[in-house]
C-alpha cells in the first residue's frame, strides 16, 4: 500500500538561525577567534606534519578553491612559530682557496647584521692602523736600514770582483745594459782601437783571462740576485710581520667576541692571514690614488689632506674582506613562515647576480642572493602547487633541496645543461623546514599518480573539508570570524540579526540545513558586501536587511541570463505548461551554471510511444547533446520497464524521450524520474498534471534517489509560475526525492508562498509515488497472480505494452484459410521473407552509430537535470 504523501511546510523549507543561540548582542562583543574552524581532520594532520621531526613528513593542503586554505595555514604556522625560535642567520665570504666557490658562514640568530658591521668596522680599523704602521718614522728607518744593508752587500760582491778583475788586467764597465769586463791600461778602460792596437801576444794575454773573469762576472751576478732576493723576501717579511703584529689585537678582539662561533673565528682568522701576506695588494692602489691627486699639483694640492694607505673604498681590494648577509632574520622573534606567492626557480632557491664592466658581465660573492628556501630554513615556507608546476624546474629544484636537506645555488642554464659560461658555485647551505603545499584534490592525485618522489616528500595529506556540522558551537564560531573580519578590515560590526542571515547564507552554500560552508572566501565576501550596503545606509550595524541586501545585489550582477529566460517563457516563446494536464508531456528541471551563479530552469520533457522494437531512443543521445551521466539514466529506465512488465512478455515498443527546446548539451540523471513518468503516461494514457514539476533520479528497483541544485531547481520553477499568467493558481509545486529535504535552503519569497498555500513541494520516495501524485491515478500493485489491477498506472502499462508486443507478433502474417474454397490453381502465396518476432527477452536498446567525442567541452550553460 503506497502511504499518502505529506507535502513539506513552510519550517521544512529552511533552516533559520535562532536568535537567542549566541550568548551576545554584537560581534563587537563576542571573543576573539583563536582557532581553526570546522577543519579538526585538516588541523590535526597539518599539527603531525610540523610536530613529527623526521625527513619526509611535509605537508600538502589540499581542499577546493575558496576554502581559506592559505589563510587558515599561513595562521596556524604563524602560531606554531612563535613557540621556535629564531634560526641562524646565513652569509658568504670570499674563499681565499678557490674563489669560485665561496664559503657559506653560519651567523648568530638575529646577529647576521651586526656581524657585518663588526667586519665593517674592523676592515676600517686595520685600513687605519696598516696606514699608521707604513707611514711611520720608524717603519721606514727599519726599512731604511735594511735596505742599506742589502744594498752593502750588494757593493761589497761588486768591489771584489773590480779588484779580482784589476789584478787580471780588466775593470769593470758600467752600461745601461748592465756590467761588462773590458781590458785596462793605464788605469783606464781600454777602446776598441786600442785594443786592436796591441801586438798579438798581448791580444793572446787577454784572451787567455777573459774566461776567467767572465766566469767570476757570472758568479758575482748570481750573488747579487740572490742578495735581490733576500732583499725582496727581508722586505716583504718586514711588511707581513709589521701587518701581522699591528692588526692581531684588532682581529683578537672581534674573534673574542664570536669565540663561540667557529666559523666567524675561522672566517677571521683566514681574512688576517690573507692580510698579512698581502699588503702590497692592498697598498698599490691606495699609491696610485695618491699619485694622482698629487699629480693635480698646484696649492690645493699642498693644502689637501694626505689620503690613508689601505683605506676600503669601492672596488677595493678589501671588498674581498667583507660579509654578505644573505638572510637576516634581524626582525623577528621567533621561527620565520614564508608564503612565496611567486616561486620560480630563482625566487626558490636564490641566484648569482651579474654587473656589467667593460662590456663583460662580471660577478663576485658578494651578489649572491637568497631565495625563499633561504628565508625559511628553520621555519615553514607555504607554496601553491600549481603556481610552482608552472615553473621551470621549480618544482625539481624543491625535491632536490628536501631530498639532499640543502639548497644548492646554481643558474638555470647550467640547470638544463645550455650555459657553459663559468659562474660561481657558492658553497650548499644545511636546510631545515617544512614545506607546506597547497592544491586541489586532483594536483594532489596526479602528482601521486605520475611523481614518485611526491609520496616520499610529502608524507602528510591535510584534506579540508568544504562544510561542517551546523552546530550551536560552530554558530558561536562563525559569529566570531565576522567580529575577526570586522576588527581587521574595519568594517561595522552585525548584530545578531545580520549574524543569522550570514550563517543562513552559508548553509545554503553547502545546499544542507545540518552544515555550514567552510569556503569562508565566501562568507567574507558577503560580510563586506553587507558591510558596504550598512555604511551606504548610514547603519551602525549591520542588521538581516543588510545582508539581504548584498544578496540581492550579488544575483543581480548576475541574473541577466535568468531574467532574460524568463521573460521568454513569460512570453511563450519557451513553452512551459503550469495549468492543465497532458498525456506524455511533464515539467523537468535543470541547472545552469554560468560562472560563479548558477539557477534553475523548467523543461518541457515530452515522451512519445509507438509499435516497433528499437526500444527507448533519447533523442539527446542520436543528437550527441547529452553527456554520459544523462545516458546512463535513459538506460536505467530501459532496465526498470523489462524488469517491472516484461516478466511474462517481450518489451516490444518505440519510445522516444526528449527534452523540447533544448539546443545545448544537457548532462545529469535527476531528470530520468521525470522522462519514465512521461513515458509511462504515454503508454498509460494518463494525463500528467502541468502545474508540477518532478526532480529526482530513478534506480531499477523505481526508487527516487537524491539530486543536486534542489533549491535552485524549486525556485527556478516557482518564478515561472509566477511569471507566467495568471501567475501562482494555488495548484502550482514541485515534486522532489524525499532524500532531498534536508537540503532545502530556499529563499524568504519561496517559504511564504508555501506558507500561504499559494506553492507545493512533494517528497516522494517511489516512482508509485510520485506518478499517482501528478495523475490522481493509482499506481497499482501486483496481486497475488502476479497482474496489475487493470485501472491503475501500472495495470494500463502492463496492459499497453500487451498490445503492442501482439500487434508487433501479428504484423505481416497472412490471413487465416477458410478451408478448401480457394482453387488449387491458385496456390498460396507466402511472404517472402516473415519478420523474426521477439520471444523472451526484448532487444537491448541501438548502439550508437556514430562516434561519439568523449572529451568534447561543455559549454558554460550546459544543463544539468
Amino acid at each position: 500500500m503506497i502511504q499518502p504523501i505529506t507535502e513539506l511546510t513552510a519550517a521544512q523549507l529552511r533552516r533559520r538561525m535562532q536568535l537567542t543561540s549566541l550568548p551576545f548582542a554584537t560581534t563587537a562583543d563576542a571573543p576573539e577567534l583563536n582557532e581553526i574552524i570546522g577543519q579538526e581532520r585538516a588541523t590535526r594532520a597539518i599539527e603531525f606534519g610540523i610536530e613529527i621531526p623526521y625527513q619526509g613528513y611535509n605537508i600538502f593542503a589540499m581542499g577546493p578553491v575558496g576554502a581559506g586554505k592559505t589563510t587558515i595555514i599561513t595562521g596556524f604556522l604563524q602560531r606554531k612559530a612563535q613557540t621556535r625560535p629564531v634560526p641562524h642567520d646565513w652569509g658568504y665570504v670570499h674563499n681565499f682557496n678557490d674563489p669560485d666557490r665561496p664559503h657559506a658562514l653560519r651567523l648568530p640568530p638575529r646577529g647576521g647584521a651586526g656581524v657585518r658591521a663588526e667586519v665593517d668596522q674592523l676592515l676600517n680599523q686595520v685600513a687605519e692602523t696598516l696606514s699608521k704602521a707604513f707611514t711611520s718614522e720608524q717603519y721606514a728607518e727599519h726599512r731604511g736600514a735594511l735596505v742599506h744593508q742589502l744594498d752593502q752587500q750588494r757593493a761589497d760582491r761588486l768591489r771584489q770582483l773590480d779588484q779580482f778583475a784589476r789584478e787580471q788586467g780588466f775593470v769593470l764597465v758600467r752600461l745601461p745594459m748592465g756590467l761588462m769586463v773590458s781590458p785596462l791600461k793605464d788605469g783606464q778602460a781600454m777602446s776598441q782601437e786600442q785594443f786592436e792596437a796591441l801586438s798579438e801576444e798581448e791580444k793572446q794575454v787577454f784572451h787567455t783571462r777573459e774566461p776567467i773573469i767572465q766566469d767570476a762576472l757570472e758568479r758575482t751576478m748570481r750573488q747579487v740576485r740572490e742578495i735581490n732576493d733576500e732583499a725582496e723576501v727581508r722586505l716583504t717579511n718586514l711588511d707581513r710581520e709589521i701587518a701581522a703584529v699591528t692588526t692581531k689585537p684588532l682581529f683578537d678582539r672581534v674573534e673574542a667576541a664570536y669565540a663561540d662561533w667557529p666559523d666567524i673565528t675561522e672566517f677571521l682568522s683566514s681574512v688576517h692571514t690573507h692580510i698579512s701576506e698581502h699588503t702590497d695588494d692592498l697598498r698599490r692602489p691606495a699609491e696610485a690614488e695618491e699619485e694622482s691627486e698629487g699629480a693635480q699639483g698646484g696649492a690645493e694640492g699642498e693644502s689637501a689632506q694626505p689620503s690613508l694607505w689601505f683605506r676600503p673604498a669601492a672596488g677595493s681590494p678589501y671588498d674581498r674582506y667583507r660579509l654578505n648577509v644573505i638572510v637576516d632574520n634581524s626582525a623577528l622573534t621567533n621561527a620565520p613562515v614564508v608564503l612565496e606567492t611567486n616561486p620560480t626557480y630563482l625566487n626558490l632557491i636564490g641566484r648569482v647576480e651579474m654587473r656589467a664592466e667593460y662590456g663583460t658581465l662580471v660577478t663576485d660573492f658578494r651578489h649572491i642572493k637568497a631565495g625563499a628556501l633561504h628565508r625559511a630554513n628553520g621555519g615553514y615556507l607555504v607554496l601553491d602547487a600549481r603556481s610552482l608546476l608552472r615553473q621551470p624546474l621549480a618544482w625539481e629544484a624543491l625535491k632536490q633541496a628536501l631530498r639532499n636537506q640543502c639548497i644548492r645555488i646554481e643558474e638555470m642554464g647550467q640547470q638544463m645543461g645550455v650555459l657553459a659560461t663559468a659562474s660561481l658555485a657558492p658553497e650548499p647551505i644545511p636546510l631545515d623546514v617544512k614545506v607546506v603545499l597547497i592544491g586541489d584534490p586532483s594536483t594532489y592525485y596526479l602528482l601521486y599518480e605520475y611523481d614518485e618522489q611526491f609520496e616520499k616528500l610529502f608524507k602528510v595529506r591535510a584534506d579540508f573539508a568544504v562544510e561542517m556540522a551546523w552546530t550551536a558551537e560552530n554558530e558561536q564560531k562563525i559569529a566570531q570570524f565576522i567580529r575577526s573580519r570586522c576588527e581587521e578590515e574595519h568594517l561595522p560590526h552585525f548584530d545578531i540579526s545580520g549574524v543569522a542571515k550570514v550563517m543562513e547564507y552559508s548553509g545554503r552554500l553547502v545546499e544542507d540545513q545540518r552544515k555550514l560552508t567552510t569556503r569562508f572566501a565566501h562568507v567574507t565576501d558577503i560580510v563586506r558586501e553587507a558591510a558596504f550596503w550598512a555604511q551606504r545606509a548610514g547603519h551602525t550595524l549591520v542588521t538581516a536587511a543588510d545582508v539581504d541586501k548584498a544578496i540581492d545585489e550579488r544575483v543581480y550582477r548576475s541574473n541577466q541570463f535568468e531574467e532574460r529566460l524568463r521573460e521568454m517563457i513569460a512570453d511563450g516563446k519557451i513553452m512551459i505548461a503550469t495549468q492543465g494536464a497532458i498525456v506524455g508531456q511533464i515539467n523537468g528541471l535543470a541547472v545552469l551554471q554560468l560562472g560563479d551563479y548558477s539557477f534553475g530552469r523548467p523543461s518541457r520533457i515530452t515522451a512519445r510511444t509507438y509499435e516497433g522494437r528499437s526500444g527507448i531512443v533519447s533523442i539527446e543521445r542520436e543528437a550527441r547533446l547529452s553527456g554520459r551521466i544523462h545516458d546512463k539514466g535513459t538506460l536505467i529506465i530501459t532496465g526498470l520497464l523489462g524488469g517491472r512488465y516484461a516478466q511474462d512478455k517481450p518489451l516490444s515498443l518505440n519510445a522516444s524521450i526528449t527534452f523540447e527546446q533544448a539546443y545545448d548539451s544537457i548532462d545529469g540523471d535527476s531528470a530520468s524520474a521525470a522522462e519514465l513518468i512521461a513515458l509511462l503516461s504515454s503508454l498509460a494514457d494518463a494525463p500528467i498534471k502541468q502545474s508540477l514539476a518532478v526532480t529526482g533520479s530513478i534506480n531499477q528497483h523505481g526508487e527516487i534517489q537524491a539530486i543536486g541544485g534542489v533549491s535552485d531547481k524549486i525556485e527556478g520553477f516557482f518564478e515561472a509560475c509566477k511569471a507566467m499568467p495568471p501567475g501562482l493558481s494555488g495548484e502550482q509545486g514541485v515534486v522532489i526525492p524525499a532524500s532531498n529535504v534536508s537540503n532545502l535552503m530556499l529563499k524568504e519569497d519561496v517559504v511564504a508562498a508555501v506558507a500561504a498555500g499559494q506553492f507545493h513541494i512533494y517528497p516522494v520516495r517511489t516512482l508509485d509515488e510520485a506518478i499517482e501524485l501528478l495523475t490522481d491515478v493509482p499506481a497499482g500493485e501486483r496481486g497475488a497472480e502476479g497482474a496489475y489491477p487493470p485501472d491503475t498506472i501500472n495495470g494500463r502499462v502492463d496492459r499497453r505494452l500487451r498490445q503492442l508486443a501482439e500487434q508487433l507478433q501479428r504484423f505481416g502474417r497472412p490471413p487465416a484459410k477458410e478451408g478448401h474454397s480457394k482453387s488449387a490453381r491458385e496456390p498460396e502465396k507466402q511472404p517472402p521473407h516473415e519478420p523474426e518476432l521477439p520471444t523472451d527477452e526484448p532487444e537491448p536498446p541501438r548502439p550508437q552509430t556514430t562516434a561519439r567525442r568523449r572529451h568534447q567541452p561543455r559549454p558554460p550553460w550546459a544543463m544539468t537535470p
